[in-house]
């Protein structure tokens, strides 16, 4: 015989049954809406082709909380944020070109040096542009290593009157990075590039959820390039150089704001170099796009050289966040510059 007591218990029983079954299922096509799986597209490069991770909705798989905020599993579509590929606007010799160059003819007697002719290591330093930037002007090529030049030669430089620097974007969330100069004469920002970019390995204990940090930091002058056969220390250990860090370095310099790390050990650089099967040191710009880094911010060996020569004479600020929308950056959008 059911007595009032023993029904009560059985209502309640079934009330927290029926609750939690209720609870499990919304969360369950909650995470079913916003799942991500990866679809290779082979994306064409000047001298062969590479498979990125394109975002494609799924019902059949479920992933974690923050994966599903902030796509750290697999990097979320871009496809309605800006995007530019302008750079050769710096190195034209003749339109388009944008307005924070210009281009010099060559001579080795000028009005700035005395004593003896002028080099175009004299000229990248007087005018504050690397010798990458110059060569890959002179050369009309991605060639940043042949610094021959004779009277005659024309190449660019950057304008002595123009008040500019640089300002780079990380969206975490899509693994992307927007390469913007900033007019401080006009109070402008011109996007010239958009990247795509390796980040670190997720990390539920690091406040931005990835080895890479969060905020906003200046980019220091220990820069470095590295060639084939050049030796250092890594870990505590010597290793050749060009396997860790590609063939170029730029390292964080000091936090500004919002920062979740401090700036020490991290940076910018290419893509590592492989040994193949017959020993063989070789570029290779796999894992340049998703999440494989100790922390720093991983380009293809391409991209790095191209930004390499661009940056590394102006200031330059980096603003790593989790999502575009939420960048604070500096100056008004100008597209038509």
């Amino acid at each position: 015989m059911l007595t009032f007591p023993r029904i009560l218990g059985v209502v309640t029983l079934l009330l927290f049954a029926t609750i939690g079954l209720a609870a499990w299922l919304k969360n369950s096509e909650n995470s079913k809406k916003y799942v991500a799986s990866r679809v290779p597209i082979e994306v064409p490069l000047e001298h062969s082709t590479v498979t990125i991770a394109a975002d494609v909705e799924s019902d059949v798989a479920t992933i974690g909380k923050d994966e599903i905020e902030f796509g750290y599993k697999t990097p979320l579509s871009a496809d309605h944020l800006p995007n530019a590929d302008r750079v050769e606007e710096f190195f034209n010799k003749g339109i388009p070109q944008f307005p924070v160059v210009e281009t010099i003819t060559y001579t080795s007697r000028v009005d700035w040096m005395s004593g003896r002719p002028a080099w175009l290591a004299d000229y990248a330093a007087h005018y504050k542009t690397s010798r990458h930037f110059i060569a890959r002007s002179l050369n009309g090529k991605l060639d940043y290593l042949t610094q021959n030049v004779t009277n005659g030669d024309q190449f660019n430089v950057f304008c002595q009157d123009k008040d500019f620097s640089f300002h780079l974007l990380v969206d975490a969330s899509r693994c992307k990075m927007w390469f913007y100069y900033i007019d401080h004469d006009t109070n402008e920002r011109v996007l010239v590039k958009r990247y795509n970019v390796a980040l670190g390995r997720p990390e539920s204990y690091k406040v931005s959820g990835l080895l890479t940090p969060l905020g906003k930091y200046s980019l220091g002058d220990k820069i470095a390039t590295y060639k084939p056969g050049v030796m250092g220390y890594y870990l505590g250990n010597k290793i050749e150089m060009i396997t860790v860090f590609g063939t170029r370095w730029i390292p964080f310099d000091q936090a500004i704001s919002g920062c979740t790390m401090p700036a020490k050990g991290l940076g910018i650089h290419g893509a590592p170099w492989e040994r193949t099967s017959t020993g063989e040191l070789v570029p290779t710009d796999d894992n340049t796009f998703g999440y494989y880094s100790d922390g720093c911010i991983r380009l293809a060996t391409p991209d790095m050289e191209e930004l390499f020569a661009v940056i590394v004479t102006k200031p330059t600020v980096i603003e790593i966040v989790k999502d575009f929308n939420d960048a604070r950056l500096p100056g008004t959008e100008n597209p038509r510059r």
